[in-house]
């Protein structure tokens, strides 16, 4: 399921938790706290060696340029996930289950227009820093909001945002996505971690940890896949089977 997992996010440059959370529900059948939780800390491996595997690669050029917009994200980010992976514990699980499908189906929605849309800015904001880092920390909480609440790194909200609202390119954009997420999820795992939601070494053992080897390896091979794949109809294909998956876990949720 990992190696599935890392190859779908790797084919369109996403870590693939969004994929990964409804295979943890559905066919795992854990309970959607739970999915959420592990979810998350699969994510924050996989995250890791990707980072690792991007500082090889790229120059620092990128991220002092918008060390404002940076810095603002995180600590918005930081913020709202800390609060989230607290309050998760208090969202009955029918109420969970549909504002998981109604999230996954904003991603989906999001890969459709992203599979039609060019990486032209229709709108930037102006580039005086107290407007970037404002922005840039509402931005932030929206996104530590979301990891929280589906175990997600966020990448699919995150590198819209970049291009979209801070006119950044799309390459600098993927590795700020890193930079911004690591720390947010990171801070959620610890949260989760020290209200001891952790403590199931036979899941940790028989799942996350070969799941997460497994999106490790799907993610290096989905990005070799890449090269050869048509991304926009990719894309869309993708968007369908979230858009179904959503559909199918608000039905079990309300079963």
């Amino acid at each position: 399921a990992g190696v599935f997992v890392g190859t779908l996010g790797g084919l369109i440059g996403l870590g693939g938790a969004e994929f990964r959370l409804p295979i943890l529900i559905t066919i795992f059948a854990l309970f959607p706290h739970r999915a959420v939780r592990f979810n998350l800390l699969v994510s924050l491996i996989t995250l890791a060696f990707a980072f690792a595997t991007r500082l090889n690669v790229y120059s620092g050029a990128g991220i002092t340029a918008n060390i404002d917009v940076l810095t603002s994200m995180i600590a918005g980010g930081m913020i709202a996930a800390w609060i989230g992976a607290g309050m998760l514990s208090r969202i009955p699980p029918e109420r969970l289950m549909s504002i998981i499908a109604a999230l996954l189906l904003v991603v989906a929605a999001l890969l459709f227009a992203e599979a039609g849309l060019s990486t032209e800015t229709p709108f930037e904001l102006p580039r005086d820093p107290l407007v970037l880092s404002i922005a840039g920390v509402f931005a932030g909480l929206v996104v530590g909001a979301i990891s929280s609440l589906l175990g997600v790194a966020g990448g699919e909200f995150i590198i819209p945002i970049l291009i979209f609202l801070f006119g950044l390119d799309i390459q600098t954009a993927g590795t700020l996505s890193l930079l911004i997420s690591l720390p947010i999820v990171a801070i959620g795992v610890a949260k989760h971690r020290l209200n001891k939601h952790y403590r199931s070494r036979d899941v940790l053992r028989h799942l996350v940890l070969p799941m997460s080897l497994g999106s490790i390896a799907g993610a290096i091979l989905g990005g070799y896949l890449s090269a050869y794949a048509a991304s926009g109809l990719l894309k869309v294909f993708l968007a369908a089977i979230l858009a179904a998956s959503a559909v199918k876990l608000w039905h079990k949720g309300h079963g």
